[in-house]
């Protein structure tokens, strides 16, 4: 096995004495390509401690963050790099100590919860704080410390009391941030919204080169270093990566205003990548290695918890949490899990490969975690949050071709997951559950309803989907792309299409949920404008998008 120079030495330790024959299962080569660093505590303990008064320059230039809420606890997160483009953030190899503290009013005058805790070289002097004992339903403010260093101030809030009964929640989803075809001006303007949550459903990064003027962007006051014009293929290399992206001021700004719930698509790695298989001919294990370091990246660079930590090139990401009795949000991953796409990947017509009853989106456990958890869900809207396309989405020509890479593709597991739906549906004489799913990756806006038979326009509708388009993906983009038409024509379930850049807003309500897709003029160049392109709501108990 020959392991490429460029990665990491705690890489390339970790993949020794691999047997070629280990490469044929992912479970066995997961558990030989665990990282030999440990958690804070164990190896990492060892590294010595800076003073913080040996931090010269702001240590805070990736902001701050919180996420994943729970009743009484937020995950709080920051990442200490004075210099974001620099591999090791222009920090030495030392354990650095860092001061918390969370207030119930944005002046810090009343202060419920502080501590300190120490930012560890082996995870890119990233913090990760579960903040305990706060009360359900609140508004916090949040800020750290290093010297004589203070971060800009963060917003977050806690999620109500299980079983509280709810009237509203607001929330935003948000996708596909390609930093190198455009400004994230949608951005700036979602910092300005007043929502509860953004679910960001993947593609928070790409693994492809940023020229030293940074694409699209077109910089005439910088120069980007070469370190990020290279695709990503080391911890290094992703490291550098989310400090070039997370030093973006309106994404700053973003993080700063609401707590996000993230999950990750393929480009967080490598496009269209599926479980162990990678887009390319490449070494099995060599790809492992790839989806380790990205794996690691990722965690170091997101609020995540202890329970998402990586082992290795393995991250259990899908979780789950509830918004009093009007929600309950299952955050799925499609990607580490499931099966190579049939028909060599793209938009093909089905065949007997692409309908097979073993293939699976999110792999048969995910599932049935998913399942299981509808049917004990007492939440009035159970809303998903995953990356692809999962309405059925004819091809624009008329022809026979579906997307491969979306839930098209895997017919059979979409046919298990909205079974598992209906079973989970209360017995007669009580009010039903909704369901919404919220989508990225594709680009463009789309609303679609969620039938019963995907095929069959004139089957039950049994929920609604609703596609975030991108950040910047794709560049400027069109409100009518030039499919729009083939499109609306070949899919009647279609309810709403734009191809330009932006956010969705929902407005969770016991009787309704109201679905407002914003959109920006242009991302070319900074400023662009804000308009409402689409306005829907859809009924609890009666499901399907109408326009309002």
């Amino acid at each position: 096995m020959t392991i490429s120079s460029e990665h990491s030495a705690e890489l390339r330790a970790a993949a020794r004495g691999l047997e070629r024959r280990r490469f044929l299962t992912l479970s066995g080569a997961a558990a030989t390509l665990a990282f030999t660093v440990g958690l804070p505590g164990t190896a990492s303990a060892s590294a010595p401690a800076l003073a913080p008064g040996k931090v010269t320059s702001d240590p805070f230039r990736l902001g701050v963050a919180s996420g994943d809420p729970q009743p009484s606890s937020v995950l709080l997160w920051t990442r200490l790099a004075p210099e974001p483009l620099a591999a090791d953030g222009g920090l030495p190899p030392a354990r650095i100590p860092v001061a918390w503290e969370i207030a119930s009013d944005e002046r810090f005058r009343r202060i419920v919860r502080r501590g300190d805790d120490w930012a560890h070289p082996e995870f890119g002097h990233s913090l990760h704080v579960d903040v305990a004992g706060l009360a359900p339903g609140r508004e916090y403010y949040y800020r750290f410390r290093v010297g004589s260093w203070v971060s800009p101030v963060g917003r977050t809030r806690t999620a109500p009391a299980p079983g509280a009964p709810v009237r509203s929640m607001t929330f935003a989803t948000v996708s596909c941030q390609r930093y190198d075809q455009g400004y994230y001006t949608a951005y700036r303007y979602l910092a300005q919204e007043n929502v509860d949550a953004v679910f960001h459903t993947g593609d928070y990064l790409y693994e492809y080169a940023v020229n030293g003027a940074g694409g699209t962007r077109a910089y005439t006051d910088r120069v980007l270093p070469d370190a990020v014009n290279r695709e990503t293929a080391t911890l290094e290399d992703y490291r550098v990566r989310y400090g070039l992206y997370k030093s973006d001021p309106d994404l700053i700004a973003a993080h700063a205003a609401h707590p996000f719930v993230v999950t990750w698509d393929d480009h967080e790695v490598e496009n269209n990548y599926a479980g162990g298989i990678p887009e390319n001919s490449v070494p099995p294990a060599e790809f492992l290695l790839r989806r380790a370091a990205a794996y690691r990246a990722y965690w170091e660079n997101m609020p995540l918890r202890r329970p998402q930590f990586p082992q290795g090139p393995d991250m259990t990401l899908y979780r789950r949490f509830g918004w009093g009795r009007l929600a309950q949000f299952d955050v799925l991953d499609t990607r580490q899990y499931r099966t190579d796409q049939a028909n060599g990947d793209g938009w093909k017509p089905s065949s007997a490969e692409s309908e097979a009853e073993s293939r699976t989106l999110p792999g048969l456990a995910q599932e049935r975690w998913l399942t299981d958890g509808w049917a004990r869900s007492n939440a009035q809207w159970n809303i998903l949050s995953q990356q692809v396309t999962f309405a059925r989405r004819a091809s624009a020509d008329g022809s026979a071709n579906l997307s491969m890479d979306s839930w098209d593709g895997y017919p059979a597991s979409r046919r298990r997951v909205l079974d598992g739906w209906k079973q989970a549906q209360p017995r007669r004489g009580r009010s039903g559950k909704d369901l919404m799913v919220l989508t990225g990756d594709v680009h463009v806006a789309y609303g679609f309803d969620i039938h019963d038979d995907p095929a069959d326009p004139a089957s039950r509708i049994l929920g609604t989907e609703v596609v975030a388009t991108s950040i910047t993906s794709g560049g400027n983009g069109s409100a009518q792309p030039a499919n729009w038409a083939g499109y609306h024509e070949h899919n009647p379930h279609l309810k709403f299409y734009n191809g330009l850049r932006g956010y969705v807003l929902v407005n969770l309500g016991a009787t309704a949920a109201e679905i407002d897709w914003k959109t920006v003029s242009h991302v070319s160049t900074p400023g662009g404008t804000l308009v409402t392109a689409g306005s829907f709501v859809t009924q609890a108990g009666s499901p399907g998008l109408v326009a309002r």
